[in-house]
């Protein structure tokens, strides 16, 4: 066997391009042949569509390695760059482009033989999948299939190769217990092992946070808690500690809930530690999210027997090959690589996921198999279920029969924003038109699995004649609902029915009124003395939602009714299947009522407890949506009344929960604790981390504020004294852009990889996978990368952000500010942020760095966001540079003298 494909292979980064013949000989090319060459003959490419956009080709297409990687290895993870793939290869990793080009050929030769080796873990359907991927036209197909042996006899399809559930009972509601402070601190130093540095903040934390799991005093009184816990002093164990020793006691669930997916993997890591046993561990920890974010085997079987066609089949196929060996099916922030659907540009991954609540629960042929059935079931019999914020508060607040009573919210800083999203309502064009294709079903050119509300309960209307009847009520009512074309026609004013005429008198009054912040984005104006043409056009779209409302509610007595009446063929799949129905049509008739409610108010008083709006949505002057909005003012006072008040247990936890060194005011004010009948406790340990004599805060002072030109050439400036290690953070996406295209490809040059969300073909999460890999790499992004990124080590030495991050002047805001001190609140925003950008700098032991912040306007009230004794300096752009460098030589005087040799 070759070490090397005979394959010609294009390498492309911002600093040129490369190209390697078959024997591996390596010579630099400009865009314009490499584009030539890559067009006449297929080339061995790393990431097609990232090497598009080097290139300027968005369609840019040939052996993609990264597609050979996802059918050889399904469920691995690999980094998916050349030095990753180098390393998984056995190769020598290299940052030398010419070397990457020349390497491309060996990988795609050793991924080849991986399977010929006796060992390949993954050969089971390897054969059935390869097949299925020639005959759409796959570019790897000769070359696998040259490597694969026809198998002895037919394989198993991958439907009949998922394990099945079973179904069990509901799990007995669990025991009374109290878990103490020595059982705490005991287990804990379990957790630990005994080699482990005690820490005594953490071990205070533990002690502490045993008491939230005892029983409550009175309904409506949980055991809630609030901990400060500084970054460094292990509150992950320290909750897990008294978590899993409650569970355990009393046969219960305690559920982890985290904001990002990065936490949950974090979380996930942990599992050994409180149950070694691989099987064991499955049974006791589960993590938990969102329907959609799993794979709909009902979905993907269509995409296969031919709704998916072109490049999107080959997306299906491989995703098919990895669903046989997944950990549990979750397409978001899972085991899928977070680069094969980026891999398929508009090939519509997301279209494998139940998104649009059309599950038909039993009555689909993959029940017993489904992967979130499989994680809903598993989570009922759980010691600890790791979830999200918005599947928590949303199981809550539709009063889910597996909402939790013992609930850890980590990352609890982010809780205010999860309830402002939760308990918030918005009547758009299209949610509206979602609703009708959810009740209609398809019509006219669409097609694929799409089914109606009739289709879905025909076996409800063959036996209940009112079932029937309100069903066909319902379809009826959701033709008022606008339809396919919409946007056009609301543009040119001549809507169709009484929801577009509500739509064109929002988009005029809101074209009439507002102002925008940035031309071509969005518009919105607050809904105040609305005038003659809206309200008359409120007034015939609420008509028409009580007109679906009453049928909806008809429905769901019906659907109750065959539950209690349990007819002959009501069995245990067919009872699931009703209970389902149910389910989905009462989160719509949640969605109905918030729509009536909001029309309602339109021409009447004011609701002092909402803030509500009007909105056209804008890309980049593309408009999209157009509609109504509704937010509490207070979110917090229904997170407070469907999440805390009926749990017995709370805790919140955070490094940013309380700000500064100010009071407990705030923390309670934002995760609801100010609505509850009895106070809560609050805890707090300060970080261990020595931040004064470890990092250091810069304002730089002569950076113009709205130069780009400038801005980039000091983040070139910055990036380049560092050598690389940070993280940009922007306000504004399209700031972000117009630096990241200035100064590519000069740090390229200078060996010092830029990525960029918002600029890169790929998810956010493969970036910082990217980030982190590569210490030589900086990352530029906007607010998800401030808050969601854990990069320990030396990847991160250098925060630079562009502006103060004063929030955006939206109608919600404004609101909100009037509401809780106007200035004030502003800067408690702003500090939370600094706080939260800044805390990325120091992960672990060791870390350290620079905080710029690259706005002289910056008031020195913010500053306090900085921890206690780090120095916050004003200085010019030289000077911070000069600082840097001097902390560079001091953290990696090795490395320094390397670089000066080079």
């Amino acid at each position: 066997m070759t070490d090397r494909l005979p394959f010609p292979a294009l390498h492309a980064t911002h600093a040129g391009m490369w190209i390697a013949d078959g024997e591996g000989r390596v010579r630099s090319v400009g865009r314009g042949e490499a584009l030539q060459r890559a067009a006449a003959t297929p080339h061995l490419l790393l990431n097609a569509p990232m090497v598009g956009e080097r290139l300027g080709s968005a369609d840019l297409s040939g052996l993609d390695l990264l597609e050979l990687f996802a059918f050889v290895h399904p469920a691995r993870f690999v980094v998916p760059t050349v030095t990753g793939l180098q390393r998984h290869c056995g190769l020598e990793a290299s940052d030398d482009p010419e070397q990457a080009a020349a390497d491309l050929g060996r990988i795609g030769a050793a991924l080849l033989a991986a399977m010929e080796a006796p060992d390949w873990a993954e050969r089971e359907g390897a054969w059935t999948v390869a097949r299925a991927l020639g005959r759409h036209g796959w570019s790897w197909w000769q070359l696998v299939g040259a490597r694969l042996k026809t198998p002895g006899e037919m394989e198993r399809s991958l439907f009949s190769r998922l394990p099945e559930w079973d179904e069990e009972a509901r799990p007995d509601p669990p025991r009374t217990v109290r878990v103490d402070e020595v059982e705490s601190l005991t287990r804990l130093s379990n957790l630990l092992g005994p080699d482990a540095e005690g820490r005594e903040g953490q071990r205070a934390m533990a002690a502490q946070i045993a008491p939230v799991f005892d029983p409550r005093p009175r309904e409506g009184q949980p055991n809630m808690l609030l901990a400060n816990a500084g970054t460094g002093i292990g509150k992950t164990l320290a909750y897990l500690a008294p978590a899993s020793v409650w569970a355990e006691k009393s046969g219960g669930t305690v559920w982890v809930s985290t904001y990002t997916k990065a936490l949950q993997r974090q979380l996930d890591a942990e599992g050994p530690r409180i149950e070694p046993n691989d099987e064991r561990r499955k049974e006791r920890i589960v993590v938990r999210k969102g329907r959609e974010n799993y794979l709909c085997l009902l979905n993907l079987e269509d995409a296969m027997q031919g709704g998916f066609q072109g490049r999107a089949a080959v997306l299906a196929q491989l995703v098919a090959r990895w669903a046989a060996y997944s950990k549990d099916g979750d397409m978001v922030g899972g085991d899928l690589p977070g680069w094969l659907p980026s891999l398929f540009r508009r090939a519509g991954a997301t279209a494998l996921t139940d998104r649009r609540g059309e599950c038909v629960y039993a009555g689909c042929a993959h029940y017993r198999q489904c992967f979130i059935e499989r994680a809903e079931r598993a989570g009922r019999h759980a010691d600890l279920v790791i979830a999200n914020h918005a599947l928590v508060l949303v199981n809550a607040a539709r009063q889910r029969p597996d909402s939790p009573t013992r609930i850890v919210f980590d990352e609890g800083h982010h809780l205010f924003d999860a309830a402002d999203s939760t308990f918030s309502a918005a009547l758009t064009g299209r949610e509206a038109i979602e609703l009708r294709r959810w009740i209609v079903g398809p019509e006219g050119k669409h097609r694929g699995r799409r089914r109606g509300l009739s289709a879905r309960l025909m076996d409800l209307a063959s036996y209940d004649e009112e079932g029937a009847q309100a069903i066909d009520q319902i379809v009826e009512a959701a033709q008022a609902l606008n339809s396919e074309g919409w946007p056009q026609r609301v543009a040119e004013r001549d809507p169709w029915g009484p929801f577009e005429k509500l739509f064109v008198a929002v988009r005029d009054t809101t074209y009439a009124r507002a102002k925008a912040q940035d031309a071509g984005y969005g518009l919105e104006t607050a809904l105040v003395d609305p005038d003659g043409a809206l309200v008359e056009a409120a007034s015939g779209a609420l008509e028409a939602l009580e007109a679906l409302a009453k049928p909806m509610a008809a429905l769901s007595r019906r659907l109750e009714a065959v539950l209690e009446a349990a007819p002959d063929w009501l069995d245990a799949p067919a009872r699931a299947r009703v209970e389902g129905a149910i389910h989905s049509l009462g989160w719509r008739r949640e969605e109905v009522a918030g729509w009536i409610a909001m029309l309602a108010r339109i021409g009447g008083p004011a609701d002092p407890d909402f803030v509500d709006w009007l909105a056209v949505a804008r890309v980049e002057g593309r408009e999209y949506d157009v509609g109504l909005h509704r937010h509490w003012l207070d979110p917090t006072r229904p997170l407070a009344k469907a999440v805390i008040e009926p749990a017995h247990g709370v805790l919140v936890t955070s490094a940013t929960l309380k700000s500064g060194e100010g009071e407990w005011d705030e923390a309670r004010a934002r995760t609801g604790a100010d609505h509850l009948e009895t106070p809560v406790r609050t805890f707090e340990a300060k970080s261990p981390f020595d931040y004064a004599a470890k990092t250091q805060v810069l304002v730089v002072t002569d950076v113009g504020r709205d130069n780009v030109a400038a801005l980039a050439g000091a983040y070139a400036r910055l990036i380049e004294a560092a050598g690389g290690g940070t993280l940009g953070l922007f306000t504004a996406i399209k700031r972000l852009r117009a630096v990241h295209a200035r100064i590519a490809d000069r740090l390229a040059r200078a060996g010092l990889p830029l990525f960029a969300q918002h600029v890169d073909p790929i998810d956010t999460g493969t970036l910082v996978d990217m980030f982190r890999d590569d210490p030589r790499a900086s990352l530029l992004g906007t607010d998800a990368l401030r808050d969601g990124v854990d990069v320990p080590g030396d990847s991160l030495r250098l925060v630079v952000m562009e502006r103060v991050p004063w929030p955006r002047p939206t109608v919600l805001h404004a609101a909100r500010r009037l509401a809780n001190g106007g200035s004030a609140y502003d800067d408690r925003v702003v500090r939370a942020k600094l706080a939260q950008a800044y805390g990325r700098l120091v992960r672990r032991q060791g870390d350290g760095g620079t905080f710029v912040l690259l706005s002289a306007a910056s008031p020195s009230r913010l500053m306090t966001a900085f921890p206690e004794g780090v120095s916050v300096d004003r200085v010019p752009l030289d000077e911070a540079i000069a600082r840097i460098e001097d902390l560079r030589a001091v953290r990696h005087p090795v490395r320094e003298g390397a670089d000066a040799d080079a």
